[in-house]
């Protein structure tokens, strides 16, 4: 009989994976969350079945080499140069800052001092994947925080970098560290100049004959070569297998198909990452987590509050407003995906034993599991740390002032310049309508301002600058920012300051027309609904049915989701719509 037990292991780990997220995600948490859960329950620490965990282990490795790969070929510069003031500066201080506070908890619990280093750089790192994902699921990725936490997760993400090419030189034994460091680093270097040079002469010529072919199998396959091969390359010069696989990345990312590598590849990174968290939850020991329980919360409480409060610093520092640095150091303070990574290596150059690598483990899902809770409560905790006697808000530096003009009553505001508020903006001037603007682009702004527009840098969702805009004398405030938290809290601050004015806002997806309606808003719009119904019209009258037939299709559609009552919506052109028989029909 042939031996399949390494399919059944995978069919194991698989299948415990996809119950346990898709129960994580049904509860609010990370799917990550639910990952490590199922690799404990199928792991040799819990009763029941039991995959085998060197081959799950083995796995786990190539995930490991997909996820660094992945960040080297998505390596966005353009986002980090979106908010690289405030990035660099925040992570300037905070990586530091954090790797000291955990060497301080390390040596407080009498670990050696290259476990407290270690447990230091897992805490410096934050989850760029658990971060994005909440903030998605919130409605925020482009909201003021959203933009910082992403762009310094890019800056704590490279730091991983120094930190696996330091790593193997802690280990080595050597009675000159200082030499073996500097030697680490010099290869590390020396290696990132072989990818500039590799990047730049060879893989892109190299690719390009690959996809010549046309055989999307081969040019997977050079894609798997390319990150397996040159982190086994890296692992057999002395660098980390990890590290390796960043560099193979940044070796594709100088290619004119980093796009196409980085779609390829992400099947396989998700789901060989998927066993990389599965492998982490089956070296979790309960019984160890249960006999240092007070220890696991001391290094909770010591990641939660003490990064927050060093992310929070580092951007006040940088010129951020309190409630933006809040939110975006709630966002930060947690580890996951790449503090994993830090720590296998770790327990795999013997830095840290089991014992300790469960700790760090239970340190980080302890943090993710606690963030969105922080999230939700951010606004009680900015005004909290406002109220404190030492906290002075410093607005002049969030907003830029915008001289003395005034408009008269009646303007237009545009909460967010993106693609539909500068669209909006080009119907306002041609009708002649005065409009302000708000948005967090500081070069969007400095445009319109040298054009004569009364525009202002900043957060929507500050009363100050909605004041400063004249919310109090606008007849229509115009919400389009893809954010729900934030369009919701501008709903409630301009009803208070403006009970009369005309709400229209944006909703990210169908389930948030009616929170937003609710909230006070007199018009939501759905921006891809309305695309695919103008899609949906042009290929129905092409398909040769008639015109007034397909708006009153769309027509229809329209007030399904926009939850409309029967006099309801007027089509976009002279057609009227009765009901009839509690149907939507389109008349004349």
């Amino acid at each position: 009989m042939e031996d399949i037990r390494l399919v059944i292991d995978l069919l194991i780990a698989f299948g415990a994976a996809l119950l346990c997220g898709a129960i994580a995600q049904r509860i609010g948490l990370p799917v990550i969350i639910g990952y490590v859960v199922a690799g404990l329950v199928i792991g040799p620490n819990t009763p029941g079945f039991v995959a085998d965990r060197h081959q799950v282990e083995l796995l786990a490795n190539v995930g490991v080499a997909f996820l660094m790969f992945a960040l080297g070929v998505e390596f966005s510069l353009h986002e980090l140069m979106r908010v690289r003031r405030v990035a660099l500066i925040t992570g300037g201080l905070q990586i530091p800052l954090t790797i000291l506070l955990g060497a301080v908890v390390g040596r407080g619990m009498g670990w050696s001092w290259e476990a407290s280093l270690l447990l230091g750089g897992a805490f410096a790192i934050s989850s760029s994947i658990v971060a994005i994902k909440v903030l998605m699921g919130r409605g925020e990725m482009q909201s003021p925080h959203g933009a910082i936490a992403v762009g310094t997760s890019v800056v704590q993400d490279l730091s991983l970098v120094v930190m696996l090419s330091l790593a193997p030189a802690l280990t080595s034994g050597d009675d000159d560290i200082a030499a073996t460091l500097l030697r680490s680093i010099a290869i590390a270097v020396l290696a990132l100049v072989g990818v500039i040079f590799v990047g730049t002469r060879v893989v892109p010529v190299f690719l390009r004959r690959i996809a010549n072919t046309g055989s999307r199998e081969l040019f997977l396959l050079t894609v798997v070569v390319i990150a397996l091969g040159t982190a086994t390359l890296a692992h057999e010069a002395g660098l980390s297998f990890a590290l390796g696989a960043f560099l193979a990345g940044m070796v594709v990312s100088e290619s004119e198909y980093d796009a196409q590598v980085a779609a390829q590849i992400a099947p396989l990174r998700d789901l060989f990452a998927t066993l990389f968290f599965v492998a982490v939850g089956m070296l979790l020991e309960p019984s160890v987590i249960a006999d240092h329980l007070a220890t696991a919360l001391l290094l909770i409480a010591a990641l939660v509050v003490g990064k927050m409060l060093i992310t929070g610093g580092a951007l006040l520092a940088s010129g951020v407003d309190h409630w933006t640095a809040t939110r975006a150091a709630i966002v930060l303070a947690q580890m996951g995906e790449f503090s994993f990574v830090l720590a296998g290596v770790g327990l795999a150059e013997g830095m840290i034993d089991d014992d300790q690598y469960g700790l760090i483990l239970t340190a980080a899902l302890g943090s993710i599991f606690l963030m969105p809770i922080l999230l939700a409560a951010a606004p009680t905790l900015t005004s909290i740390a406002l109220r404190m006697p030492f906290v002075e808000f410093r607005e002049g530096r969030w907003i830029t002032p915008i001289g003395s003009e005034v408009y008269d009553a009646g303007h237009v505001l545009i909460c967010g310049y993106g693609r539909i508020g500068s669209e909006l903006a080009r119907s306002l001037d041609a009708q002649g309508v005065r409009y302000a603007v708000v948005d967090i682009n500081p070069a969007m702004i400095r445009l319109l301002r040298d054009r004569g527009t009364w525009a202002a840098f900043g957060d929507a969702t500050e009363e100050h600058i909605l004041r400063t805009l004249g919310i109090a004398r606008a007849k229509t405030v115009a919400i389009t920012i893809p954010d729900s938290v934030g369009t919701r809290s501008i709903i409630r601050l301009a009803r208070e300051i403006n009970p009369d004015i005309a709400v229209i806002a944006r909703a990210v997806n169908a389930d948030q027309v009616e929170s937003i309606s609710d909230q006070g808003a007199n018009e939501v719009v759905q921006p891809e609904f309305e695309a695919a119904m103008e899609f949906a019209r042009q290929v129905l009258t092409w398909h040769g049915i008639d015109d007034d037939v397909a708006i009153a299709d769309i027509t229809q559609r329209r007030a399904e989701v926009y939850r409309l009552g029967p006099e309801l919506v007027e089509p976009r052109d002279s057609a009227r719509v009765v009901q009839v028989d509690d149907q939507v029909t389109l008349v004349g």
